[in-house]
């Protein structure tokens, strides 16, 4: 097995299995399992091995945040967002930088999404402005997952003097002037931390830009948006794949009394079974062609990278809805861990791109049209 593997599934066990519920119930950050996946070298996957780092690539990357996503959504998320963050930082990112999240010592995340633009992430509303001692940048993100407990932020704007629609930098979450608003209290993935970040006045040196003045939406078409999109449908599959392990359970396990036999020899709850089987299996395919479109390069592997989210995300709401009722009364009890689950994987149909917004980039894709116009908010 695959060291990756083993370590983050030795993690699970410790440490982020144990607290998962909690972690739903009280909304806290999941900030223990984060650090034991940064001492197992997990947060460190993707980083060069020049820095420290494992070397992996967005396969392994997938496996464990898939398995981390049966055990508890909101540390799946964080760790999604900090692996999506983490190619631009590797690209174009200074090399202390680099070297801490090798370490596994700095959490980073995306700072795309703002108040205003919706889900157009390629059209920012944020503004950056050339100031005596560096660049000044002022936003309202409307949400940022991990925001009061990443090191860091991969920040887009609009560019600084250069035509284009976006610019990206590297923020430290340290830096004067920067406002986190509440606390996340959601429907699902209550531990994920994501909260309305603010920048008023804000001051990065001119160094902190990722890449060139106005190529952000080149940078995060290429080096963000396929690992989240990837990722994202692998949290979708883990989420898939521990409803139908717990209602195998159930079924197994829990009886009719009266008649003295298991709910698996119901047959109607065997049929609702059997499709959450399926559906998972077809995803998990899925996600395994995409990674291998991507790998070898194939013509359509920005066809698939789009497809998989979009695919999974809606496939994840049909798998732990037919849990629930597989499950019946017990479902709703937290106990079970299917209520969870069914709350947790609503949330990828609304996190831009959202499931609409990634079909209509389908649909221009197969349709030779560009995926997004120029994009007024």
């Amino acid at each position: 097995m695959p060291l990756h593997i083993d370590a983050v599934e030795e993690v699970i066990r410790d440490v982020i299995g144990p607290a998962a519920d909690g972690v739903d119930r009280s909304g806290g950050f999941p900030q223990a399992g984060v650090e034991a996946l940064g001492r197992a070298g997990l947060l460190g996957l993707l980083s060069a091995k020049q820095v420290g780092g494992q070397g992996e690539e967005l396969r392994a990357a997938a496996e464990v945040v898939e398995r981390l996503a049966g055990a508890c959504g909101s540390t799946a998320m964080v760790t999604l967002m900090h692996y999506a963050a983490v190619p631009a930082i590797e690209a174009l990112g200074a090399r202390d930088l680099r070297e801490s999240i090798a370490r596994g010592q700095h959490l980073t995340t995306l700072a795309f999404s703002e108040a205003g633009s919706r889900s157009h992430f390629w059209a920012p509303m944020s503004t950056a402005t050339r100031v005596a001692d560096g660049v000044r940048l002022d936003a309202r993100k409307s949400w940022v997952t991990s925001a009061a407990n990443a090191h860091s932020y991969v920040w887009s704007s609009r560019p600084l003097e250069a035509d284009g629609p976006m610019t990206l930098w590297s923020v430290p979450t340290s830096v004067t002037g920067l406002a986190r608003r509440g606390e996340f209290d959601g429907l699902g993935l209550r531990g994920n931390g994501s909260i309305p970040v603010d920048a008023v006045g804000v001051v990065v040196p001119e160094a902190a830009m990722l890449g060139e003045d106005g190529k952000g939406l080149e940078l995060a078409m290429t080096l963000v948006l396929p690992t989240f999109l990837v990722l994202s449908a692998a949290a979708s599959v883990g989420i898939m794949d521990a409803a139908t392990v717990e209602a195998a359970h159930h079924l197994r396990t829990a009886r009719y009394e009266h008649l003295d036999r298991s709910l698996a020899e119901g047959t109607v709850a065997r049929l609702d079974f059997a499709r959450m089987k399926l559906a998972t299996d077809r995803e998990h395919a899925l996600l395994s062609d995409t990674l291998s479109a991507l790998e070898s390069q194939r013509a359509d592997a920005m066809l698939r990278v789009l497809e998989s989210k979009a695919s999974a995300a809606e496939a994840a709401i049909a798998v732990t809805d037919l849990g629930m009722k597989v499950c019946g009364g017990a479902a709703f009890r937290k106990e079970l861990g299917m209520e969870r689950r069914f709350h947790d994987a609503r949330a990828a149909r609304v996190m831009a791109p959202t499931t609409d917004a990634l079909l209509d980039f389908v649909g221009r894709s197969l349709l030779g049209l560009p995926l997004v116009d120029e994009a007024v908010p």
